[in-house]
């Protein structure tokens, strides 16, 4: 059998199949970015999962490919921690980007995660190539929900935050100094703790950017939103997308929730840009569960 997982800094996803690449199971556990996650709470939060603590012993193949696992440091950690657990596993450990081309392409083009993190890589039809390293939260990620968090956040304490937005922002979020400094320097995983807060953006009725309900003629985004969501989509493109030379010859792919739920001004800022927009993927785990059975049928 063979255990696939999709890792990100705030959930991952987890499916086993058979060898008939036959659905077993789905379950979840919180996230496990090994840059950020201390080892015992890596191992932690998937032994309290008693779906995967059934089948420590079973699993033949473990295949994980995670958020902060593309360099060898924190990938050697987090395989160490599989193999202690998933006894029988041949485990390999992949960086994220590798699900999202897998998931989304398999032809030449430029793949992005926009989800609690961002990144972005050059696929040529059979390499990967990502001449940029992610450097996290802190220094880059630009679009993704940590982005969002933080620059909510900021607008509000610097009180350029609309104060009808301000207002219901306070109702919604435990906004006291302490709080947020002990979640960010105190407590694992301030990069989802961050991204938390981008979810204001796109559940409020009425400023939520789901633009299929907008095209279809539901309420439109509050224009703070809309251009909240748009500088961190256009620093994406400049830092992200148009530092590979094919930029302008090949489709752009994005995987993530905030590339979801932000299609619409995806495609405004690609049209701005001359851009092609290729597929726009929410959750990869599905994706990955076709790759793995066409593999599967090819060994057939």
């Amino acid at each position: 059998m063979t255990l696939i997982t999709d890792g990100g800094s705030t959930k991952c996803d987890w499916v086993l199949l058979d060898n008939s690449g036959n659905i077993v199971f789905k379950t979840a556990t919180l996230g496990l970015n090994p840059a950020i996650v201390p080892k015992e709470e890596l191992i932690a939060r998937i032994v309290e999962n008693q779906t995967l603590n059934d089948v420590f012993k079973s699993v033949e193949m473990l295949d994980f490919y995670g958020a902060g696992c593309g360099t060898a440091t924190p990938r050697s950690i987090l395989k160490e921690v599989l193999q202690g657990l998933f006894v029988k596993a041949n485990v390999n450990v992949y960086e994220d980007m590798a699900a999202a081309v897998f998931a989304t392409t398999t032809a030449p083009g430029i793949v992005c995660i926009l989800g609690t993190g961002s990144n972005s890589c050059y696929f040529d039809g059979t390499e990967i190539h990502s001449p940029i390293p992610s450097l996290g939260f802190i220094l880059m990620d630009e679009a993704s929900g940590n982005y969002f968090g933080k620059k909510l956040l900021l607008n509000y304490f610097y009180q350029r935050m609309p104060s009808e937005i301000a207002e219901e922002f306070e109702r919604e979020f435990n906004l006291g100094a302490d709080d947020i400094k002990i979640n960010l320097y105190k407590k694992p995983n301030p990069n989802a703790y961050l991204a938390s807060f981008a979810q204001f953006i796109f559940r409020q009725p009425g400023r939520q950017p789901n633009f299929e309900k907008f095209e279809s003629g539901g309420k439109e985004i509050n224009p703070y939103f809309y251009a909240l969501i748009k500088e961190g989509i256009l620093n994406f493109i400049e830092y992200r997308i148009l530092c590979y030379e094919k930029a302008h010859e090949v489709p752009v792919h994005f995987i993530g929730s905030i590339a979801h739920f932000s299609e619409k001004i995806i495609k405004e800022c690609f049209n701005e840009h001359n851009l092609e927009l290729g597929n726009i993927v929410q959750r990869p785990i599905d994706g990955l569960i076709d790759y793995y059975n066409a593999k599967i049928s090819n060994r057939k």
